[in-house]
């Protein structure tokens, strides 16, 4: 077994953007007790994320962006207070709550402290059970669920913190990490791999992507063998040619075939052997180093399943 690190903090199940909005508390949950069903939880070593310092988060977001983000939620706050609306819009798609801006700086701040404990050699790898999630946040804007790159950052970090010559960034969520590529587009310390589904939201990833970033679209319906063949066949050989000396995952499992916020066709078993690929070049080049973050999946059975999964593989579990 090795030594694998849970994050999470309780503001993350406050953040919530409306009733019936499928990024809602309880993802958290239904992973949760999937890990206590299974008896992986027992495995892991539990965590609290802490705030994450807004000086770090600068590393990735404008400090602009940052304050506009703080100001709208201070807003809220006070017009709740005098009777007013429970939630302020970002976009269509996505809103802020009261508390917000506290389950955001705790993701990130979960993505930062894993890294800082599996650097240190405390954990060997690290999941991050946070939300909000991360991967569509840019540099400047909020959309699609995010408001801070919980990855971005935390990769951010461990290059200006830590020194880190190389690390790279694994996004298996059925969309495109947009706001990801933003923040790292053109960094050559970074390397980022990923597939999603194309044509899909957000309509990004296929023009003329930076030479460090290798995005795989695929179309709708495709099955996990499909994707296991374009990764052994696209991704290993660049991640084995670049030697990340860390590696950041953006867990989205939402390409499951039972989530309907995508139409692909993975199953708990590729998340597994995913992870397993991901964690066979950790082991050759970055001493096991991992942190993964959760990102999508909205189907809570399948969401619970695919985590646990991803976790014993992690955990040799």
């Amino acid at each position: 077994m090795r030594k694998t690190g849970y994050y999470t903090h309780p503001v993350c199940w406050q953040h919530e953007m409306g009733a019936g909005h499928p990024e809602c508390p309880e993802r958290l949950s239904a992973i949760q007790d999937r890990l206590l069903i299974s008896g992986v939880d027992f495995g892991l070593t539990q965590m609290e994320a802490p705030e994450a310092p807004l000086a770090d988060i600068e590393l990735a977001h404008d400090r602009m962006y940052i304050a506009a983000l703080r100001g709208m939620s201070d807003r809220l706050v006070e017009d709740m207070e005098a009777g007013g609306p429970a939630y302020a819009h970002m976009d269509a798609d996505t809103a802020i709550n009261a508390h917000t801006w506290k389950a955001a700086l705790h993701a990130a701040g979960a993505a930062i402290a894993a890294t800082d404990a599996v650097l240190a050699g405390e954990l060997e790898n690290a999941f991050c059970a946070v939300r909000p999630p991360g991967h569509h946040a840019t540099s400047k804007q909020a959309m699609g669920f995010c408001f801070f790159n919980n990855v971005a950052v935390a990769a951010k970090y461990a290059l200006e913190r830590h020194g880190l010559k190389r690390v790279a960034v694994v996004d298996f969520d059925v969309h495109h990490g947009n706001g990801t590529e933003d923040i790292l587009s053109g960094d050559d310390r970074v390397l980022m791999v990923s597939f999603f589904q194309h044509p899909f939201y957000p309509h990004t990833g296929t023009d003329n992507p930076a030479s460090n970033m290798l995005n795989l679209p695929v179309p709708a319906y495709t099955k996990g063998m499909e994707i296991r063949e374009l990764i052994e066949i696209y991704w290993v050989p660049r991640l084995e040619a670049f030697k990340p000396e860390m590696i950041f995952i953006s867990a989205g499992f939402d390409a499951h075939r039972e989530d309907d916020m995508g139409q692909m066709g993975l199953v708990e078993q590729d998340y597994a052997w995913i992870t397993d690929r991901i964690r066979q070049i950790a082991l050759r080049h970055a001493k096991g180093r991992i942190v993964s973050c959760l990102e999508g999946g909205y189907s809570l059975s399948a969401l619970g399943r695919s985590v646990e999964a991803h976790l014993r593989v992690l955990a040799d579990i």
